[in-house]
Protein backbone atom coordinates (compact mmCIF):
# COMPACT_ATOMS: atom_id res chain seq x y z
CA UNK A 1 0.00 0.00 0.00
CA UNK A 2 1.83 2.96 -1.17
CA UNK A 3 1.79 6.22 0.49
CA UNK A 4 0.01 8.80 -1.24
CA UNK A 5 1.25 12.17 -2.25
CA UNK A 6 -0.98 13.46 -5.25
CA UNK A 7 -3.83 15.60 -4.81
CA UNK A 8 -7.10 13.15 -5.04
CA UNK A 9 -10.37 12.92 -7.45
CA UNK A 10 -12.95 11.14 -5.87
CA UNK A 11 -15.11 9.84 -8.68
CA UNK A 12 -18.49 9.72 -7.81
CA UNK A 13 -20.66 12.95 -5.34
CA UNK A 14 -22.99 10.33 -3.38
CA UNK A 15 -23.23 9.94 0.37
CA UNK A 16 -20.28 7.57 -0.27
CA UNK A 17 -18.42 10.14 -2.28
CA UNK A 18 -18.65 12.42 0.77
CA UNK A 19 -17.75 9.76 3.04
CA UNK A 20 -14.70 8.57 1.22
CA UNK A 21 -13.57 12.64 1.17
CA UNK A 22 -14.00 12.41 5.13
CA UNK A 23 -11.60 9.55 4.45
CA UNK A 24 -9.06 11.00 3.26
CA UNK A 25 -9.32 14.09 5.05
CA UNK A 26 -8.57 11.93 8.11
CA UNK A 27 -5.08 10.81 6.06
CA UNK A 28 -4.11 13.95 5.50
CA UNK A 29 -5.17 13.97 1.54
CA UNK A 30 -5.93 16.89 -0.10
CA UNK A 31 -9.04 16.58 -2.28
CA UNK A 32 -8.99 18.73 -5.24
CA UNK A 33 -12.84 18.15 -6.44
CA UNK A 34 -15.67 15.33 -6.99
CA UNK A 35 -16.43 14.02 -10.90
CA UNK A 36 -20.04 12.87 -11.86
CA UNK A 37 -21.96 12.36 -14.51
CA UNK A 38 -25.58 13.49 -13.15
CA UNK A 39 -25.64 16.65 -14.28
CA UNK A 40 -27.73 18.06 -11.46
CA UNK A 41 -24.16 17.73 -9.57
CA UNK A 42 -22.33 19.88 -11.92
CA UNK A 43 -21.52 23.18 -9.84
CA UNK A 44 -22.30 21.82 -6.72
CA UNK A 45 -19.72 21.99 -3.43
CA UNK A 46 -19.45 19.52 -0.22
CA UNK A 47 -17.31 21.08 2.22
CA UNK A 48 -15.52 23.55 0.06
CA UNK A 49 -14.83 20.72 -2.16
CA UNK A 50 -16.76 21.02 -6.07
CA UNK A 51 -17.53 19.19 -8.39
CA UNK A 52 -15.50 19.45 -11.27
CA UNK A 53 -17.58 17.86 -13.79
CA UNK A 54 -18.15 14.52 -15.71
CA UNK A 55 -16.06 11.59 -15.28
CA UNK A 56 -14.31 11.90 -19.34
CA UNK A 57 -13.13 14.70 -17.69
CA UNK A 58 -10.61 13.19 -15.74
CA UNK A 59 -8.07 13.85 -18.66
CA UNK A 60 -8.01 17.19 -17.62
CA UNK A 61 -6.99 16.38 -13.70
CA UNK A 62 -3.79 13.35 -14.82
CA UNK A 63 -1.66 15.20 -12.40
CA UNK A 64 -4.10 13.70 -9.62
CA UNK A 65 -4.79 10.10 -8.21
CA UNK A 66 -8.49 8.85 -8.41
CA UNK A 67 -10.64 6.77 -6.35
CA UNK A 68 -14.27 5.32 -7.21
CA UNK A 69 -16.15 5.99 -4.52
CA UNK A 70 -19.82 4.30 -6.10
CA UNK A 71 -21.10 1.18 -4.17
CA UNK A 72 -22.44 -0.48 -6.88
CA UNK A 73 -19.70 -2.97 -8.30
CA UNK A 74 -21.07 -3.27 -11.96
CA UNK A 75 -21.79 0.89 -12.14
CA UNK A 76 -18.22 1.09 -10.43
CA UNK A 77 -16.14 -0.98 -12.95
CA UNK A 78 -18.21 0.38 -15.95
CA UNK A 79 -17.00 4.20 -14.90
CA UNK A 80 -13.33 1.82 -14.20
CA UNK A 81 -13.49 1.16 -18.09
CA UNK A 82 -14.62 3.98 -19.49
CA UNK A 83 -11.78 5.84 -17.65
CA UNK A 84 -9.28 3.16 -18.84
CA UNK A 85 -10.30 3.39 -22.11
CA UNK A 86 -9.17 7.21 -22.61
CA UNK A 87 -5.91 6.86 -21.11
CA UNK A 88 -4.30 5.58 -17.94
CA UNK A 89 -5.26 6.94 -15.02
CA UNK A 90 -3.27 6.46 -11.66
CA UNK A 91 -6.14 5.14 -8.60
CA UNK A 92 -4.91 5.44 -4.80
CA UNK A 93 -5.40 3.04 -2.44
CA UNK A 94 -7.11 4.38 0.80
CA UNK A 95 -7.44 2.61 4.61
CA UNK A 96 -8.71 4.72 7.30
CA UNK A 97 -6.18 5.10 9.93
CA UNK A 98 -8.46 3.58 12.13
CA UNK A 99 -8.84 0.11 10.38
CA UNK A 100 -6.44 -2.48 11.62
CA UNK A 101 -5.12 -3.94 8.45
CA UNK A 102 -1.23 -4.30 8.30
CA UNK A 103 0.85 -4.31 4.99
CA UNK A 104 3.21 -7.33 6.18
CA UNK A 105 -0.13 -9.32 6.07
CA UNK A 106 -2.49 -7.81 3.75
CA UNK A 107 -2.19 -6.60 0.88
CA UNK A 108 -4.76 -4.57 -1.12
CA UNK A 109 -4.93 -3.21 -4.17
CA UNK A 110 -5.70 -0.34 -6.53
CA UNK A 111 -8.68 2.04 -6.31
CA UNK A 112 -9.56 0.16 -3.10
CA UNK A 113 -11.01 1.59 -0.02
CA UNK A 114 -11.17 0.31 3.33
CA UNK A 115 -13.07 1.69 5.96
CA UNK A 116 -12.58 2.85 9.54
CA UNK A 117 -13.13 0.15 11.76
CA UNK A 118 -12.31 -2.72 9.83
CA UNK A 119 -9.92 -5.86 11.45
CA UNK A 120 -8.04 -8.14 8.65
CA UNK A 121 -6.35 -10.37 10.12
CA UNK A 122 -3.27 -12.55 8.29
CA UNK A 123 -2.64 -13.59 5.05
CA UNK A 124 -5.46 -12.05 3.33
CA UNK A 125 -5.85 -10.60 -0.10
CA UNK A 126 -7.64 -7.83 -1.44
CA UNK A 127 -8.12 -6.83 -4.80
CA UNK A 128 -8.67 -3.64 -7.15
CA UNK A 129 -11.61 -1.37 -6.65
CA UNK A 130 -12.94 -3.54 -3.32
CA UNK A 131 -15.05 -1.41 -1.06
CA UNK A 132 -14.76 -2.52 2.29
CA UNK A 133 -17.00 -0.54 4.62
CA UNK A 134 -17.08 0.57 8.30
CA UNK A 135 -16.81 -2.16 11.53
CA UNK A 136 -16.09 -5.19 8.91
CA UNK A 137 -14.06 -8.31 10.04
CA UNK A 138 -11.84 -10.11 7.41
CA UNK A 139 -10.48 -13.72 8.90
CA UNK A 140 -6.70 -15.04 8.07
CA UNK A 141 -6.58 -16.41 4.28
CA UNK A 142 -9.33 -14.86 3.28
CA UNK A 143 -9.13 -13.46 -0.82
CA UNK A 144 -11.17 -10.74 -1.75
CA UNK A 145 -11.59 -10.28 -5.97
CA UNK A 146 -11.29 -6.95 -7.48
CA UNK A 147 -14.72 -4.56 -7.37
CA UNK A 148 -16.32 -6.76 -4.45
CA UNK A 149 -18.54 -4.28 -2.49
CA UNK A 150 -18.48 -5.51 1.48
CA UNK A 151 -21.07 -3.12 3.39
CA UNK A 152 -20.78 -2.08 6.99
CA UNK A 153 -20.64 -4.93 9.94
CA UNK A 154 -19.60 -7.80 7.37
CA UNK A 155 -18.32 -10.17 9.49
CA UNK A 156 -15.86 -12.40 7.00
CA UNK A 157 -14.50 -16.04 8.54
CA UNK A 158 -11.04 -17.80 7.42
CA UNK A 159 -10.34 -19.10 4.60
CA UNK A 160 -13.50 -17.50 2.70
CA UNK A 161 -13.14 -16.46 -1.13
CA UNK A 162 -14.83 -13.63 -2.26
CA UNK A 163 -15.71 -13.15 -5.89
CA UNK A 164 -15.47 -10.93 -8.22
CA UNK A 165 -18.06 -8.21 -8.44
CA UNK A 166 -19.49 -9.80 -5.28
CA UNK A 167 -21.74 -7.60 -3.26
CA UNK A 168 -22.15 -8.84 1.48
CA UNK A 169 -24.93 -6.48 2.56
CA UNK A 170 -24.47 -4.81 5.56
CA UNK A 171 -24.00 -7.45 8.46
CA UNK A 172 -23.91 -10.59 6.73
CA UNK A 173 -21.93 -13.64 8.38
CA UNK A 174 -20.29 -16.01 6.13
CA UNK A 175 -18.93 -19.18 7.13
CA UNK A 176 -15.35 -19.98 7.35
CA UNK A 177 -13.80 -22.09 3.54
CA UNK A 178 -16.77 -20.70 1.50
CA UNK A 179 -16.93 -19.68 -1.64
CA UNK A 180 -19.34 -16.72 -2.44
CA UNK A 181 -19.24 -16.69 -6.50
CA UNK A 182 -18.37 -14.39 -8.77
CA UNK A 183 -21.15 -11.43 -9.55
CA UNK A 184 -23.20 -13.19 -6.28
CA UNK A 185 -24.97 -10.39 -3.71
CA UNK A 186 -25.84 -11.73 -0.58
CA UNK A 187 -28.81 -9.48 1.25
CA UNK A 188 -28.21 -7.59 4.38
CA UNK A 189 -28.11 -9.89 7.81
CA UNK A 190 -28.03 -13.05 5.86
CA UNK A 191 -25.77 -15.58 7.35
CA UNK A 192 -24.09 -17.84 4.77
CA UNK A 193 -23.42 -21.27 5.46
CA UNK A 194 -22.91 -23.01 2.15
CA UNK A 195 -20.84 -21.88 -1.21
CA UNK A 196 -22.96 -19.07 -3.04
CA UNK A 197 -22.62 -19.77 -6.62
CA UNK A 198 -22.38 -17.61 -9.79
CA UNK A 199 -24.59 -14.57 -9.84
CA UNK A 200 -27.17 -16.08 -7.02
CA UNK A 201 -28.77 -13.53 -5.09
CA UNK A 202 -29.42 -15.32 -1.60
CA UNK A 203 -31.18 -13.99 1.47
CA UNK A 204 -31.68 -15.34 5.05
CA UNK A 205 -30.54 -17.34 7.59
CA UNK A 206 -29.37 -19.80 6.46
CA UNK A 207 -28.86 -17.90 3.34
CA UNK A 208 -31.21 -19.29 0.68
CA UNK A 209 -30.93 -18.80 -3.55
CA UNK A 210 -33.73 -16.20 -3.85
CA UNK A 211 -32.91 -15.57 -7.92
CA UNK A 212 -29.75 -15.87 -10.40
CA UNK A 213 -28.95 -12.66 -11.26
CA UNK A 214 -29.56 -11.42 -15.14
CA UNK A 215 -26.30 -12.88 -16.68
CA UNK A 216 -25.67 -9.32 -18.46
CA UNK A 217 -26.07 -7.19 -15.78
CA UNK A 218 -22.94 -9.49 -13.37
CA UNK A 219 -19.47 -8.32 -13.77
CA UNK A 220 -17.59 -10.19 -16.04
Amino acid sequence: MKMQTKDLIVVGFSGFGKEVFWLASRLGINVRGFLDDNPATNGQVFCSIPVLGGVESWMEYSDCDFVIAIGNPRIRKKVHDKMCSQGKPSFATLVDPKALIMDQYTSVGPGSIVCAGTIGTVEISIGAHVIVNLNCTIGHETVIDDFATIAPMVAISGNVKVGQGSELGTGVSIRQGLIVGDGAMVGMGSVVTKDVIKSAMVYGNPAKLIKIIDKEKVVQ
